[in-house]
């Protein structure tokens, strides 16, 4: 495992950082750098077109929130508080100079955003979300129809709230109007994107807990029709009927999943490789963050997977980078959003350590 430091550039990492990469794997050629590790509770990502790096934070359970942007200055990141006292803003995203925000029960745009990081304009409401705080943090993204996708989790480990607007990925334009949902049956989806092959939206979803330490499995699901239905409440991973609510429907009535991730590891974003610093044969890949267990006897995830695809189809899923779980069941570190940075390589955010990890290459 290598934990060299890179020569100064933008994404050069901070000298004497706190959070722990010992033991910490990846494939040969490739190394993990600390960039920062002053970005508390770090959550989702977004780049600015100057090349600001915006993240989002929440707490468990709820409470006042903040979200920071990052700006290189002689060769360091120096991480700035942008707005403070939000309501678990989880979700950032960028488009055409504005910042939007996803909190728990709204998505608010700040306009111009990186002409005023120092004094913020007063952020306009896009549109208003259920104010459960269960599943109530947000992952929102642009997709290629410029519309602006969130996802809306159960206020609940299992319930049945029928087809009034939870358990589902919505969209809508750019300035709220026009809300539909995408996928319905989705327990909570905190990741997803679109593939650089045919623009399918792909999303993740952390399945229920309760049924054992091995069912049942989390997902990855594709969209190849919107509107369609994932399953929950009544059936999860594709064959597992709920001992509840399996009675409103049959598993066949759900979409299966696309690739089962494994039980409780809890998978939130997941990016398709579309950059050029990775060797070839990561080309039709995609790669999954995964939080890890809370309540498994025997804990799992903790990683960053690799999905390998042949087209649509899922063809190979190993792990990409592993270590923050250790032998003895200490957690040195939960990955949660992937984003892309300008000169390919990877960034990682870990909110256990209020961290952003930068993964390259070198031949």
């Amino acid at each position: 495992m290598v934990l060299a430091l890179a020569a100064a550039s933008a994404f050069a990492p901070r000298a004497f950082a706190k959070a722990d990469l010992t033991g910490v794997q990846l494939p040969p050629g490739f190394q993990i750098e600390v960039w920062t590790d002053q970005v508390p509770n770090a959550r989702q990502m977004a780049f600015g077109d100057k090349g600001t790096v915006f993240v989002g934070s929440m707490r468990m359970g709820g409470g006042a929130s903040s979200v920071y942007y990052i700006r290189t200055v002689n060769g360091k990141p120096v991480v700035k508080t942008l707005v403070s006292g939000l309501n678990n803003p989880n979700g950032v995203a960028f488009r055409n100079g504005s910042l939007y925000v996803g909190e728990v029960n709204q998505i608010v745009r700040y306009d111009d955003i990186e002409n005023s990081l120092e004094k913020p304009p007063k952020p306009k409401v896009i549109t208003h979300l259920p104010t459960e705080q269960h599943h109530g943090w947000r992952y929102i993204a642009f997709g290629p129809d410029d519309k602006l996708y969130v996802g809306i989790g159960a206020p609940c480990n299992v319930c049945d709230k029928g087809d009034v607007g939870y358990a589902q990925i919505l969209r809508m334009n750019a300035d709220g109007t026009g809300r539909e949902p995408v996928a319905k049956g989705v327990r909570n989806s905190v990741g997803f994107a679109w593939s650089p092959k045919n623009n399918k939206l792909w999303f993740t979803d952390n399945g229920r807990d309760m049924l054992g330490d091995n069912v049942p499995d989390c997902e990855l699901n594709r969209v190849d029709e919107v509107g369609k239905d994932y399953g929950f409440p009544y059936c999860h991973a594709g064959d597992v009927v709920d001992p509840q609510f399996g009675k409103l429907k049959a598993c066949s009535a759900a979409v299966a999943p696309a690739l089962k991730l494994g039980p409780h590891v809890a998978p939130l974003a997941i990016r398709f490789y579309k950059n050029g610093q990775f060797p070839a044969g990561y080309a039709n890949s995609a790669f999954v963050a995964q939080h890890g267990s809370w309540n498994r006897s025997v804990p799992i995830g903790y990683r960053i997977m690799q999905v390998k695809l042949d087209g649509d189809k899922v063809v190979g899923y190993e792990p990409f980078v592993t270590g923050w779980l250790k032998s003895d069941g200490k957690v040195t570190g939960r990955p949660v959003d992937l984003q892309w940075a300008a000169d390919g390589s990877l960034l990682v955010s870990d909110d256990q350590e209020g961290a952003i990890y930068r993964i390259s290459y070198k031949k």
